[in-house]
């Protein structure tokens, strides 16, 4: 594969489909400076998925998933080139082998939105995770970085095992008391995510573990962890179930 001519062509083909209006609704709703087209995710997902059919090698998969995380137009980053990095990346993840975790840490770093975020964490750090459990060790540490953003990513990235029915109890036990106190949004609702989609498996852990804790615990993270809580889940004093419309 030559990554620069792929990386052309993906945002040739992006370009081709830009929708102003659509940009500019995007770029007020993810508050960014980035340069947007308006490309629609699953057309975007469509043109740059192109790229990784056939399977590529590991390095050619990064090769191309760093040159389009690269790209600019008018000096500034492309959205749609960014989350076509991303794309590539979750579709051959089972390529990526532990070292990668570097490669998904830089591009975390030089993240500053969920958009981005979300799906390294789960489907490129969690996926590496659930591979190589010797890797949890570098979560241990990112849960308590100054970037929000990786702290994020140490926690969401926990959702690979509880989806795939292994889930790391004693790091969501962990990283929820370490992370409880938080006054950043995006870290409240993580930590209610893992619990609310944990919860769908193991009520039981999930309404032991929020019991004692529910006066520690955010309002947004409560909401989450107990939204599909069975009725006849044992809940603590003062905590509801959500209303179900």
């Amino acid at each position: 594969m030559d990554a620069e001519g792929e990386a052309a062509r993906i945002l040739a083909e992006l370009r081709a489909q830009a929708d102003p209006v659509r940009a500019e609704g995007e770029k007020r709703y993810l508050k960014s400076d980035f340069a947007h087209f308006g490309v629609p995710v699953p057309a975007l997902r469509k043109v740059a998925l192109r790229a990784v059919k056939p399977t590529p090698a590991r390095e050619e998969l990064v090769a191309l998933a760093e040159t389009l995380w690269g790209a600019t137009e008018g000096g500034r980053p492309v959205h749609e080139a960014r989350m076509a990095a991303i794309e590539v990346l979750v579709k051959r993840a089972a390529l990526l082998e532990p070292r990668d975790v570097g490669l998904a840490e830089r591009l975390i770093r030089d993240s500053a939105s969920w958009v981005y975020v979300d799906h390294l964490a789960e489907k490129v750090v969690g996926a590496l995770v659930v591979r190589h459990p010797d890797l949890a060790t570098v979560l241990d540490a990112w849960v308590a970085d100054p970037y929000m953003w990786v702290r994020r990513t140490a926690m969401l990235a926990l959702l690979a095992g509880v989806r795939t029915g292994d889930p790391d109890l004693d790091r969501i036990d962990r990283y929820g008391d370490a992370l409880s106190g938080e006054r950043e949004f995006f870290i409240r609702k993580a930590l209610g995510w893992v619990l609310r989609e944990l919860s769908k498996k193991n009520p039981e852990w999930v309404a032991a573990w929020v019991e004692p804790r529910v006066d520690a615990l955010s309002g947004v993270t409560l909401r989450e962890a107990l939204r599909h809580l069975p009725p006849e889940a044992h809940l603590p004093p003062g905590a509801h179930h959500p209303p179900r419309f």
